[in-house]
């Protein structure tokens, strides 16, 4: 599989995980690596911290009723075992006292290395650009 490719998968598994309510899942992403958002001043690291990060993620039945949408994907293989990445996303959501409509969009900045042939994150800023309504959404 191409580099570019394993790359995207990692992107496409950040944002299934989340829409299925799989939030261990999402942290396990980030077991080596940084996560930042412009919203917060703190940076967070490894498995854990991001973990707790998505601990005020609303859940219904087991789901946030969440899609999130990937796209303008843009990959920099920058050496054997670096790459970065940018690329926007939307998140969708529809749930009870909620119409399904666009709740948050923004852009992901991202770092990764390659270890032992793999790739993984190293590094995630969430540079969210438009909100909507996440009362739904986040506590």
């Amino acid at each position: 599989m191409r580099d570019h490719d394993e790359i995207e998968r990692l992107l496409y598994a950040y944002a299934e995980r989340l829409d299925l309510g799989d939030l261990d899942g999402v942290a396990a992403l980030f077991e080596h690596a940084t996560w930042r958002t412009a919203v917060r001043t703190d940076v967070l690291r490894g498995r854990e911290q991001v973990r707790h990060a998505y601990d005020g993620v609303i859940l219904y039945d087991g789901i946030p009723r969440t899609k999130h949408v990937i796209t303008n994907v843009a990959i920099t293989v920058g050496g054997a075992d670096v790459a970065s990445s940018r690329c926007a996303f939307t998140v969708l959501q529809a749930c009870p006292g909620l119409a399904l409509q666009p709740v948050l969009a923004g852009r992901y900045h991202d770092e990764f290395g390659r270890v032992d042939g793999t790739w993984h994150f190293t590094d995630r800023l969430i540079l969210p650009d438009i909100t909507g309504d996440l009362s739904h959404h986040m506590r």
